[in-house]
């Protein structure tokens, strides 16, 4: 059964027009991947952003030293994640997909929904994610540090992406 957590990146005093904007930037992009670099390489695979939504295709990679000794116990190379997010056309409310696959690691799924939406003082973007790893025995302790440390992923890039709308909406 595959285990579910919840995260929202609230950004106070932006729009959900400004976030989606930043979403289809290529230079935010490639901000954001710069600023991951200082932890693993990261790149942008593919971006594609138009009338019909937002698409992009990310690679995380994982060097295996930097991974828990319980991910290292079946992972025998470095971690290698592509990670797809899908956005539908701008609208006041947002939604969309992500998934993520890890292709030489162990068969599993990270995947959920995304929902950008206003609030009272800006903009929330909620991630549902889900994991299954179908390993035995490790399965469940995996899908919890999978979705553990893609929340802290998440906390980071929503950092990031708070300073960016900032710097590029100004508030004040």
């Amino acid at each position: 059964m595959p285990r579910r957590l919840p995260y929202s990146a609230r950004y106070p005093l932006h729009t959900t027009k400004e976030v989606y904007a930043a979403l289809g930037d290529h230079a935010y992009w490639e901000a954001r991947m710069a600023k991951m670099r200082e932890y693993s390489p990261n790149e942008v695979i593919d971006l594609q952003a138009g009338d019909g939504g937002i698409a992009v295709t990310i690679e995380h990679v994982l060097p295996r030293h930097m991974l828990p000794d319980l991910a290292q116990s079946v992972m025998r190379k470095d971690m290698v994640i592509t990670r797809t997010e899908a956005y539908g056309p701008y609208a006041p409310e947002v939604t969309g997909t992500m998934s993520a696959s890890i292709p030489t690691g162990p068969t599993g799924a990270l995947e959920g929904t995304l929902h950008l939406f206003p609030t009272e003082t800006g903009s929330t973007l909620r991630t549902t994610t889900s994991a299954k790893v179908s390993v035995p025995f490790l399965g469940p302790r995996l899908e919890q540090m999978i979705l553990v440390n893609f929340v802290d992923l998440l906390r980071a890039e929503a950092e990031f992406t708070l300073q960016w709308l900032d710097e590029h909406n100004p508030t004040a």
